[in-house]
Protein backbone atom coordinates (compact mmCIF):
# COMPACT_ATOMS: atom_id res chain seq x y z
CA UNK A 1 0.00 0.00 0.00
CA UNK A 2 1.61 3.35 -1.08
CA UNK A 3 2.35 6.08 1.65
CA UNK A 4 2.67 9.72 0.83
CA UNK A 5 4.31 12.12 2.97
CA UNK A 6 2.84 15.23 2.68
CA UNK A 7 4.20 18.50 3.90
CA UNK A 8 2.23 22.67 3.99
CA UNK A 9 4.20 25.53 5.20
CA UNK A 10 2.04 28.08 2.99
CA UNK A 11 1.51 30.75 5.59
CA UNK A 12 1.73 30.37 9.29
CA UNK A 13 1.01 26.42 9.99
CA UNK A 14 4.30 24.14 9.74
CA UNK A 15 2.67 20.60 9.12
CA UNK A 16 3.22 17.13 7.61
CA UNK A 17 0.98 13.74 7.01
CA UNK A 18 1.43 10.67 6.28
CA UNK A 19 -1.49 8.99 4.44
CA UNK A 20 -2.31 5.91 2.22
CA UNK A 21 -3.28 5.68 -1.17
CA UNK A 22 -6.63 4.33 0.16
CA UNK A 23 -6.64 8.07 2.08
CA UNK A 24 -5.99 6.35 5.32
CA UNK A 25 -4.52 8.92 7.89
CA UNK A 26 -1.49 7.66 9.99
CA UNK A 27 -0.51 10.68 11.59
CA UNK A 28 -0.84 13.85 11.44
CA UNK A 29 1.19 16.75 12.89
CA UNK A 30 0.50 20.39 12.94
CA UNK A 31 2.89 23.37 14.41
CA UNK A 32 0.31 26.66 14.40
CA UNK A 33 2.56 30.27 15.12
CA UNK A 34 -0.43 32.04 16.39
CA UNK A 35 1.49 33.04 19.87
CA UNK A 36 4.49 34.45 17.33
CA UNK A 37 1.96 36.50 15.18
CA UNK A 38 -0.01 37.94 17.78
CA UNK A 39 1.26 40.60 19.03
CA UNK A 40 1.31 42.21 15.28
CA UNK A 41 -2.22 41.39 14.71
CA UNK A 42 -1.86 39.36 11.38
CA UNK A 43 0.96 37.28 9.98
CA UNK A 44 4.18 38.83 9.20
CA UNK A 45 5.97 36.38 6.33
CA UNK A 46 9.35 37.14 7.88
CA UNK A 47 9.09 35.10 11.04
CA UNK A 48 6.57 32.63 9.31
CA UNK A 49 9.19 31.77 7.27
CA UNK A 50 12.16 31.60 10.01
CA UNK A 51 9.52 29.77 12.54
CA UNK A 52 9.33 27.13 9.54
CA UNK A 53 12.95 26.51 8.88
CA UNK A 54 13.30 25.89 12.66
CA UNK A 55 10.18 23.15 13.30
CA UNK A 56 9.86 21.49 9.81
CA UNK A 57 12.36 18.54 10.41
CA UNK A 58 10.89 18.13 13.78
CA UNK A 59 7.62 17.97 12.34
CA UNK A 60 8.32 15.54 10.08
CA UNK A 61 10.51 13.81 12.47
CA UNK A 62 7.35 13.44 15.02
CA UNK A 63 5.13 12.74 11.83
CA UNK A 64 6.88 9.60 11.10
CA UNK A 65 7.16 8.83 14.35
CA UNK A 66 3.46 8.52 15.06
CA UNK A 67 2.74 6.62 12.21
CA UNK A 68 5.19 3.81 13.72
CA UNK A 69 7.05 3.82 9.97
CA UNK A 70 10.67 5.06 8.70
CA UNK A 71 11.46 7.61 6.02
CA UNK A 72 12.44 4.46 3.59
CA UNK A 73 8.95 3.09 3.98
CA UNK A 74 7.66 6.40 2.21
CA UNK A 75 6.68 5.91 -1.68
CA UNK A 76 6.87 9.70 -2.67
CA UNK A 77 6.56 13.20 -1.38
CA UNK A 78 3.62 16.14 -1.86
CA UNK A 79 4.42 19.51 -0.66
CA UNK A 80 2.41 22.43 -1.31
CA UNK A 81 3.94 24.81 -3.82
CA UNK A 82 0.99 27.51 -4.42
CA UNK A 83 0.06 29.76 -3.36
CA UNK A 84 1.07 31.47 -0.27
CA UNK A 85 3.99 33.79 1.25
CA UNK A 86 7.17 33.24 -0.70
CA UNK A 87 9.37 32.69 1.92
CA UNK A 88 7.20 30.08 3.73
CA UNK A 89 6.10 27.87 0.83
CA UNK A 90 10.77 27.51 -0.22
CA UNK A 91 10.88 26.22 3.48
CA UNK A 92 7.98 23.32 2.33
CA UNK A 93 9.26 22.44 -1.00
CA UNK A 94 13.21 22.71 0.00
CA UNK A 95 12.41 20.23 2.43
CA UNK A 96 10.39 18.29 0.13
CA UNK A 97 13.00 18.23 -2.80
CA UNK A 98 15.68 17.28 -0.42
CA UNK A 99 13.45 14.17 1.03
CA UNK A 100 12.78 12.85 -2.74
CA UNK A 101 16.00 13.53 -4.01
CA UNK A 102 17.58 11.62 -0.69
CA UNK A 103 15.30 9.19 -0.52
CA UNK A 104 14.84 8.07 -4.04
CA UNK A 105 11.23 8.67 -4.22
CA UNK A 106 8.52 10.81 -6.61
CA UNK A 107 8.08 14.27 -5.70
CA UNK A 108 4.16 15.86 -6.57
CA UNK A 109 3.49 19.44 -6.01
CA UNK A 110 0.62 20.27 -4.89
CA UNK A 111 -2.14 23.40 -5.16
CA UNK A 112 -2.74 24.66 -1.84
CA UNK A 113 -6.30 26.08 -2.50
CA UNK A 114 -6.98 22.64 -4.18
CA UNK A 115 -6.38 21.05 -1.52
CA UNK A 116 -8.40 22.89 1.30
CA UNK A 117 -11.57 21.59 -1.19
CA UNK A 118 -10.01 17.82 -0.81
CA UNK A 119 -10.11 18.18 2.83
CA UNK A 120 -13.87 18.24 2.05
CA UNK A 121 -13.11 15.04 0.37
CA UNK A 122 -11.39 13.48 3.23
CA UNK A 123 -13.89 14.43 5.66
CA UNK A 124 -16.95 12.92 3.63
CA UNK A 125 -15.53 9.58 3.19
CA UNK A 126 -16.44 9.44 -0.35
CA UNK A 127 -16.28 11.23 -4.09
CA UNK A 128 -17.58 14.95 -3.76
CA UNK A 129 -16.80 15.85 -7.20
CA UNK A 130 -17.85 17.43 -9.14
CA UNK A 131 -19.12 19.75 -6.91
CA UNK A 132 -18.66 23.99 -6.54
CA UNK A 133 -15.59 24.71 -4.31
CA UNK A 134 -15.86 27.94 -1.94
CA UNK A 135 -12.03 28.46 -0.31
CA UNK A 136 -12.10 30.82 2.16
CA UNK A 137 -9.11 31.57 4.00
CA UNK A 138 -6.38 34.49 6.01
CA UNK A 139 -4.99 34.92 2.24
CA UNK A 140 -7.87 34.11 -0.16
CA UNK A 141 -11.66 33.82 -1.14
CA UNK A 142 -12.42 31.92 -3.98
CA UNK A 143 -15.39 30.03 -6.31
CA UNK A 144 -14.23 27.12 -8.42
CA UNK A 145 -16.07 25.08 -10.59
CA UNK A 146 -14.73 21.83 -9.63
CA UNK A 147 -15.00 18.96 -12.46
CA UNK A 148 -12.78 16.39 -10.36
CA UNK A 149 -10.61 16.42 -8.52
CA UNK A 150 -7.83 18.12 -10.33
CA UNK A 151 -9.73 20.19 -13.17
CA UNK A 152 -10.74 23.27 -11.23
CA UNK A 153 -12.25 26.63 -12.64
CA UNK A 154 -11.79 29.66 -10.46
CA UNK A 155 -15.23 31.33 -11.16
CA UNK A 156 -14.64 34.22 -8.62
CA UNK A 157 -12.07 35.56 -6.12
CA UNK A 158 -12.19 38.68 -4.01
CA UNK A 159 -11.11 41.69 -5.68
CA UNK A 160 -9.50 43.15 -2.69
CA UNK A 161 -9.05 41.92 1.18
CA UNK A 162 -9.81 38.53 1.76
CA UNK A 163 -12.82 37.04 4.09
CA UNK A 164 -10.28 35.76 6.70
CA UNK A 165 -7.87 39.02 6.64
CA UNK A 166 -10.78 41.41 6.97
CA UNK A 167 -11.76 39.66 9.85
CA UNK A 168 -8.43 40.05 11.13
CA UNK A 169 -8.45 43.45 10.55
CA UNK A 170 -11.36 44.26 12.11
CA UNK A 171 -10.61 42.30 15.55
CA UNK A 172 -7.95 45.10 15.47
CA UNK A 173 -10.29 47.66 15.42
CA UNK A 174 -12.46 46.18 17.72
CA UNK A 175 -9.28 45.63 20.04
CA UNK A 176 -9.72 41.86 19.93
CA UNK A 177 -6.72 39.36 19.97
CA UNK A 178 -5.52 37.67 16.94
CA UNK A 179 -6.83 35.47 15.56
CA UNK A 180 -9.41 37.53 14.28
CA UNK A 181 -11.79 35.26 13.09
CA UNK A 182 -12.25 33.31 16.40
CA UNK A 183 -12.63 36.25 18.48
CA UNK A 184 -14.79 38.09 16.33
CA UNK A 185 -17.33 35.19 16.41
CA UNK A 186 -16.83 35.19 20.54
CA UNK A 187 -17.80 38.78 20.51
CA UNK A 188 -20.87 38.61 17.85
CA UNK A 189 -22.60 35.70 19.59
CA UNK A 190 -23.81 38.47 22.20
CA UNK A 191 -24.31 41.16 19.66
CA UNK A 192 -26.88 42.53 17.12
CA UNK A 193 -26.33 41.42 14.13
CA UNK A 194 -28.85 43.72 12.35
CA UNK A 195 -27.31 46.44 14.52
CA UNK A 196 -25.37 48.42 11.53
CA UNK A 197 -26.48 48.25 8.34
CA UNK A 198 -23.00 47.43 6.76
CA UNK A 199 -22.59 47.12 2.95
CA UNK A 200 -22.41 43.88 1.14
CA UNK A 201 -20.28 44.70 -2.21
CA UNK A 202 -21.27 43.17 -5.19
CA UNK A 203 -23.47 40.56 -3.89
CA UNK A 204 -26.90 41.69 -5.84
CA UNK A 205 -24.39 42.18 -9.00
CA UNK A 206 -25.23 39.17 -11.51
CA UNK A 207 -22.46 40.09 -13.52
CA UNK A 208 -19.97 38.83 -11.33
CA UNK A 209 -19.08 35.51 -8.72
CA UNK A 210 -16.27 38.19 -7.05
CA UNK A 211 -15.86 39.13 -3.56
CA UNK A 212 -14.96 42.74 -2.17
CA UNK A 213 -14.65 43.15 1.75
CA UNK A 214 -12.39 46.31 1.79
CA UNK A 215 -15.24 48.72 2.28
CA UNK A 216 -16.54 46.68 4.43
CA UNK A 217 -13.79 47.43 6.84
CA UNK A 218 -13.90 50.63 5.98
CA UNK A 219 -17.68 50.86 6.98
CA UNK A 220 -16.74 49.35 10.78
CA UNK A 221 -13.70 51.63 10.88
CA UNK A 222 -16.28 55.01 10.18
CA UNK A 223 -18.74 53.20 12.68
CA UNK A 224 -16.59 53.13 15.18
CA UNK A 225 -14.66 56.28 14.77
CA UNK A 226 -17.37 58.56 12.56
CA UNK A 227 -16.24 59.58 9.05
CA UNK A 228 -12.27 60.61 8.59
CA UNK A 229 -9.04 60.97 10.66
CA UNK A 230 -9.38 59.36 13.70
CA UNK A 231 -7.67 55.98 15.14
CA UNK A 232 -10.19 53.13 16.31
CA UNK A 233 -7.78 52.76 18.74
CA UNK A 234 -8.39 56.02 20.62
CA UNK A 235 -11.55 55.15 20.80
CA UNK A 236 -13.55 53.64 24.32
CA UNK A 237 -16.02 51.27 23.36
CA UNK A 238 -18.16 49.50 25.59
CA UNK A 239 -18.49 45.42 25.37
CA UNK A 240 -21.92 45.66 24.40
CA UNK A 241 -20.47 48.01 21.15
CA UNK A 242 -17.65 45.54 20.44
CA UNK A 243 -20.21 42.78 20.58
CA UNK A 244 -22.85 44.72 18.24
CA UNK A 245 -19.93 45.67 15.69
CA UNK A 246 -18.63 41.95 15.65
CA UNK A 247 -21.79 40.92 14.81
CA UNK A 248 -23.51 43.13 12.11
CA UNK A 249 -19.36 42.85 10.71
CA UNK A 250 -19.82 38.73 10.84
CA UNK A 251 -23.26 39.04 9.49
CA UNK A 252 -22.35 41.06 6.13
CA UNK A 253 -19.68 38.51 5.55
CA UNK A 254 -21.39 35.66 5.99
CA UNK A 255 -24.10 36.86 3.42
CA UNK A 256 -21.56 37.83 0.69
CA UNK A 257 -20.18 34.28 0.91
CA UNK A 258 -23.89 32.55 1.27
CA UNK A 259 -24.90 34.38 -1.43
CA UNK A 260 -22.48 33.70 -3.92
CA UNK A 261 -22.10 30.66 -3.38
CA UNK A 262 -25.64 29.66 -4.12
CA UNK A 263 -25.53 31.72 -7.13
CA UNK A 264 -22.54 29.59 -8.14
CA UNK A 265 -24.44 26.57 -7.83
CA UNK A 266 -27.01 27.94 -10.35
CA UNK A 267 -24.55 28.82 -12.67
CA UNK A 268 -22.54 25.79 -12.87
CA UNK A 269 -26.00 23.41 -12.27
CA UNK A 270 -24.00 21.47 -9.50
CA UNK A 271 -25.79 20.55 -6.55
CA UNK A 272 -23.38 19.71 -4.15
CA UNK A 273 -21.29 22.53 -2.39
CA UNK A 274 -17.75 22.10 -0.84
CA UNK A 275 -16.35 24.46 1.45
CA UNK A 276 -13.10 24.79 3.04
CA UNK A 277 -10.35 26.86 4.90
CA UNK A 278 -9.83 28.90 7.87
CA UNK A 279 -12.75 31.36 7.81
CA UNK A 280 -15.02 27.65 7.06
CA UNK A 281 -14.85 27.17 10.74
CA UNK A 282 -16.97 30.19 11.55
CA UNK A 283 -20.30 28.95 13.46
CA UNK A 284 -22.49 31.51 11.78
CA UNK A 285 -21.22 31.20 8.51
CA UNK A 286 -21.89 27.24 8.72
CA UNK A 287 -25.26 27.69 10.33
CA UNK A 288 -26.42 29.98 7.24
CA UNK A 289 -24.92 27.12 4.60
CA UNK A 290 -26.86 24.89 6.00
CA UNK A 291 -29.95 26.25 6.22
CA UNK A 292 -29.39 27.25 2.54
CA UNK A 293 -28.40 23.79 1.60
CA UNK A 294 -31.18 22.49 3.28
CA UNK A 295 -33.88 25.01 2.06
CA UNK A 296 -32.50 24.65 -2.00
CA UNK A 297 -31.80 20.76 -1.20
CA UNK A 298 -28.08 21.18 -2.12
CA UNK A 299 -25.82 19.06 -0.42
CA UNK A 300 -23.24 20.61 1.49
CA UNK A 301 -19.98 19.18 2.52
CA UNK A 302 -17.93 21.47 4.93
CA UNK A 303 -14.77 20.42 6.33
CA UNK A 304 -14.38 19.95 9.82
CA UNK A 305 -13.01 22.16 11.83
CA UNK A 306 -9.80 20.11 12.43
CA UNK A 307 -9.39 20.25 8.00
CA UNK A 308 -10.36 23.99 7.55
CA UNK A 309 -7.12 25.48 9.17
CA UNK A 310 -3.96 24.46 7.27
CA UNK A 311 -3.17 21.23 7.52
CA UNK A 312 -1.30 18.31 5.94
CA UNK A 313 -3.97 15.52 5.58
CA UNK A 314 -5.25 17.66 2.78
CA UNK A 315 -2.48 17.24 1.22
CA UNK A 316 -3.94 13.71 -0.14
CA UNK A 317 -4.70 15.41 -3.00
CA UNK A 318 -1.21 14.27 -4.06
CA UNK A 319 -3.47 10.47 -4.30
CA UNK A 320 -4.91 11.94 -6.99
CA UNK A 321 -2.47 13.40 -8.94
CA UNK A 322 -0.31 9.96 -7.96
CA UNK A 323 -3.14 8.12 -10.17
CA UNK A 324 -3.40 10.28 -13.14
CA UNK A 325 0.80 10.01 -13.28
CA UNK A 326 1.73 13.42 -12.59
CA UNK A 327 4.69 13.76 -11.29
CA UNK A 328 7.25 16.98 -10.78
CA UNK A 329 11.11 17.01 -10.78
CA UNK A 330 13.38 18.77 -8.95
CA UNK A 331 12.77 21.78 -10.64
CA UNK A 332 9.57 22.49 -8.89
CA UNK A 333 9.62 25.84 -7.58
CA UNK A 334 7.79 27.58 -5.02
CA UNK A 335 4.85 29.99 -6.83
CA UNK A 336 3.43 32.55 -4.40
CA UNK A 337 1.38 33.34 -7.16
CA UNK A 338 -1.70 35.37 -7.45
CA UNK A 339 -4.85 33.87 -8.21
CA UNK A 340 -6.03 34.11 -11.89
CA UNK A 341 -8.90 36.43 -12.51
CA UNK A 342 -12.50 34.23 -13.72
CA UNK A 343 -14.29 34.21 -16.81
CA UNK A 344 -17.21 36.09 -17.14
CA UNK A 345 -19.99 34.45 -15.38
CA UNK A 346 -21.71 31.90 -17.10
CA UNK A 347 -18.92 30.86 -19.43
CA UNK A 348 -18.09 27.67 -20.01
Amino acid sequence: MPVFLTIETTCDETAAALVTDQLEVLASVVASQDQLHQQYGGVVPEIASRAHVERILPVIHETVQRAGISLADIDAVAVAYTPGLAGSLLVGVTAAKTLALALGKPLIGINHLQAHIYACRMAAGKDVFPCVGLVISGGHTCLYRCRDPLDFELLGTTIDDAAGEAFDKVAVMLGLPYPGGPSIQRAAEKGNPHKYAFPRALLDDPNTLDFSFSGLKTAVRYAITGPGRHDPSQVKLSDQEVADLAASFQEAVVDCLVGKSFRALEITGFSRLCVGGGVAANKRLRTRLEEEAARRSVELVIAPLKLCTDNAVMGAIAVEKWKAGLFDNLYLDAEPGVVRRPSPVGSG
